[in-house]
């Protein structure tokens, strides 16, 4: 019987600002040195690209949504925790009052909304999807259709389908949480 605290869930790191992306790479560096895969998930730096003109040129760098703040999506053991907690760069986690406490997790539609901006889906899904895998479009505009998937993007949890659209192959991009595996 799974409890609340053995379900994946996102949490917000915060960091010395600037460190957010070195974080990341530690956490994930940590994650799989230790053995964490299974506790310690996506680890995703919220940022924006921004277009600014500078000397009569534009230049396209990213800007981070919340400067000093990581998010991670772990199940929250008490092994998990010292790991996270203890990589280099991270002060603590937002929602912790200290001492050792556990925080608390960011709520679905946060994480929902975040991971939108940014172009992810937040669906918790352990579904593999495959290159050649027929798939059943269950939201958005083609909806009802069925397809075969032609590219996965299993960082940003998207898909490339074909689908059949007045008797042409049209290839479209989706979210895993828009369609389910046949």
């Amino acid at each position: 019987m799974a409890t609340e605290s053995a379900q994946k869930q996102w949490y917000v790191l915060h960091t010395y600002s600037g460190y957010e992306n070195k974080v990341k790479e530690n956490l994930e560096l940590r994650s799989q040195s230790m053995g964490m895969e299974n506790n310690i998930f996506r680890v995703v730096v919220p940022e924006q690209e921004s277009r600014e003109i500078k000397d009569g040129k534009e230049k396209i760098t990213m800007q981070k949504e919340f400067p000093g703040y990581v998010l991670v999506e772990m199940i929250m053991t008490d092994q998990a925790w010292f790991i996270v907690r203890n990589t280099p760069g991270v002060t603590g986690f937002v929602g912790s009052h200290g001492a050792g406490s556990k925080p608390a997790p960011l709520l679905p539609e946060e994480v929902e909304r975040i991971l939108r901006q940014l172009g992810m889906s937040a669906r918790h899904t352990d579904v593999d999807f495959n290159v050649n895998d027929t798939v059943t479009i269950v939201n958005g505009a083609f909806s009802g259709l069925s397809g075969k998937v032609t590219a996965v993007d299993t960082e940003k949890m998207k898909l490339k389908v074909n689908i059949d659209m007045f008797g042409r192959e049209t290839s479209t991009e989706l979210d895993y949480d828009q369609v389910d595996k046949m």
